[in-house]
């Protein structure tokens, strides 16, 4: 069966699903909705640099849910509920990598009430790529008995990140500290985080505290760095680093982290991305105690990491990769423990 999509925004998230979309075996793209008035009336695979593929991007919501469709992959700057909800009572499936992972704390009556109206669900697939803050976690745990901690963590070099705005205004990198202290950060990373936390909190059994435990921390430069964002400044903010904790009777037994650094040199404190360089890495402690690191989903290069970033090819991936699961799914909100084990297809020159 052929799954027809609809692309909710174009940007790098967008671009890239675009191009898992047309080469998936079981989808079509057969819209796209964008936010900027430029893209409006374009074909959207040269909006993403893939050549004409006869399908027209509009900035018009209505017109682009009009369209039929089984899925939307809904991946804007900012994920709205309404938006969502729209989406949703139009008769479409959601996938996205925004929210909605493990919204156990969160208010969705009218996120769910949509879905079983329409007789759709929403799936988000994840606050990392692949779902290595979720659902890889669980997948290495059953190595493990008798599990007292569970750790997921990032360690990745931000100068590849292609949006400096978003680094030099919301994440305040090349602020004085006082300043990045009053980032959003913390809160607005947590919103998805925390759902990773209580996704395992639940999963695995922890009886967890009702209180979550949320650090943030900051290296500030000792020489001027080079970035996209300019240079930074000696006594400016050159790295963070973002925790979030779940605690059994005040330990922490959940931890997942984004280590986050303007390079490795002219730090203070000197945090490095220690001998395996970038990557993102799960450990499970018990018995037997298991790590695991990821490679591949850093670019070799800072300038290669412009052009096109390998973690964000692999966030837009998955999501891709969860559509036929999703349209299939009972309808309501559905997490990993729902769902069925989502995987990738063979290339088409080497499928039947």
């Amino acid at each position: 069966m052929t799954y027809r999509v609809i692309q909710w925004a174009t940007g790098n998230v967008g671009r890239a699903a675009v191009e898992a979309i047309v080469s998936h075996p079981e989808l079509e793209l057969v819209g796209a909705w964008v936010h900027s008035p430029e893209k409006a009336g374009r074909d959207v695979g040269e909006i993403c640099g893939l050549g004409a593929l006869g399908v027209r991007a509009s900035s018009d919501a209505e017109q682009v849910l009009a369209i039929p469709a089984d899925c939307v992959l809904y991946a804007p700057v900012v994920g709205r509920k309404e938006e969502v909800v729209r989406i949703l009572s139009s008769g479409k499936n959601v996938v996205t990598p925004l929210n909605w992972f493990y919204p156990k704390s969160l208010d969705v009556a009218e996120i769910e009430a949509a879905c079983r109206a329409a007789g759709v669900s929403l799936h988000g697939t994840g606050i990392h790529p692949g779902g290595i803050t979720e659902r890889l976690p669980l997948a290495i745990s059953a190595l493990s008995r008798a599990i007292t901690h569970v750790r997921a963590e990032e360690f990745s070099d931000i100068r590849t990140y292609g949006a400096p705005e978003v680094i030099r205004n919301v994440m305040l990198f090349g602020a004085e500290p006082e300043e990045a202290k009053r980032s959003v950060m913390l809160q607005v990373l947590g919103g998805g985080f925390l759902q990773s936390v209580e996704m395992l909190g639940d999963a695995l059994g922890f009886d967890l505290d009702p209180e979550r435990r949320s650090i943030h921390e900051m290296a500030v430069a000792t020489r001027p760095i080079d970035s996209p964002i300019g240079t930074i400044q000696p006594g400016q903010v050159a790295a963070q680093r973002f925790t979030w904790q779940g605690l059994v009777r005040g330990q922490p037994v959940i931890t997942a982290r984004v280590n986050w650094l303007m390079g490795q040199e002219h730090l203070d404190p000197p945090w490095s991305f220690g001998e395996e360089g970038e990557r993102f890495e799960i450990e499970i402690t018990g018995d037997p105690s298991v790590r695991v690191s990821f490679h591949g989903l850093h670019p070799e290069s800072i300038e290669a990491g412009l052009r096109r970033n390998p973690g964000i090819v692999a966030t837009a991936t998955h999501c891709v990769s969860a559509i036929p699961a999703v349209c299939r799914a009972e309808p309501g909100i559905r997490t990993y423990l729902d769902l069925p084990l989502v995987h990738g297809r063979a290339a088409r020159e080497l499928s039947r």
